[in-house]
């Protein structure tokens, strides 16, 4: 169950500032984020092993894409498609609004079940494939902080978000101009859950069969007039607190959108 956090606050030099949790088998290879694809040049994502795909990413036009399991479908399907092609191909938009009404139109019974956040700095979207025989639906996401592991947005029967989404709302925001992720780092490598749950309840965890917090992303994208219109993308390659965030340095700059 992977975890993102997401902060929306337009018209600030930072519209959008977010926190991610890889949830994986240890034992699946994956590669750090870079520019792994000759036929997306554009674009800088984390490369699953595996299936070819992509949890996380983010195009030269400052779109990112973050797509995470729904309950219960860990893992690969053999009848179904790879749900990272996902995120690549919400990349290849140049706005997260046309990647959103793209991803609306999919075949939703091609994939296992997923929860996906697209966002620029203007707009924010989550889109889901709850499965079954329900379509995929997208929803924009209100300015302020919010939560998504494997169920519904800021859902308060989720564990993890009753206890952590408070919390990352009444932390100190980071000031991505400073460097201060200080607060969020905390949150992030954090291993407290509810007495009466699993340790999967936690933000960062590791279960004895090898399922756990595998890597961890702090992101900002930039507003429009910025002064340096450059992502900033840290990256912890294992859990957080043990494996410190360096800077990801793939980025030029990019057609921030006006």
């Amino acid at each position: 169950m992977c975890t993102v956090v997401l902060l929306r606050q337009p018209d600030h030099p930072w519209p959008i500032v977010m926190a991610a949790n890889r949830d994986e088998m240890q034992s699946r290879p994956w590669h750090p984020p870079a520019r792994h694809w000759p036929d997306r040049p554009d674009v800088v994502a984390g490369l699953d092993g595996l299936a070819g795909g992509s949890w996380l990413g983010i195009n030269d036009h400052g779109v990112v894409a973050a797509i995470l399991n729904r309950t219960g479908t860990l893992g690969p399907q053999k009848d179904k498609r790879s749900r990272g092609e996902l995120t690549l191909e919400a990349l290849d938009h140049a706005d997260a609004s046309e990647a959103a009404a793209a991803l609306a139109m999919l075949d939703a019974g091609a994939y296992r079940p997923f929860n996906m956040i697209i966002a620029d700095n203007r707009d924010a979207f989550w889109i889901a494939n709850p499965g079954g025989s329900r379509a995929v639906f997208v929803t924009a996401i209100a300015p302020g902080l919010s939560m998504l592991t494997a169920g519904d947005l800021n859902d308060p029967e989720d564990p993890r978000i009753r206890r952590y989404l408070p919390l990352f709302r009444g932390a100190i925001r980071p000031d991505p101009s400073t460097g201060d992720w200080m607060a969020w780092e905390a949150l992030l490598a954090s291993r407290h859950h509810e007495a009466t749950s699993d340790p999967t309840g936690a933000m960062c965890f590791l279960l004895p069969d090898g399922f756990g917090t595998s890597s961890s992303s702090l992101i900002a994208l930039p507003s429009a007039d910025a002064v340096n219109p450059v992502p900033i993308w840290r990256f912890a390659g294992g859990e957080p607190g043990t494996i410190p965030f360096l800077p990801v340095t793939s980025f030029p700059a990019p057609a921030i959108h006006p």
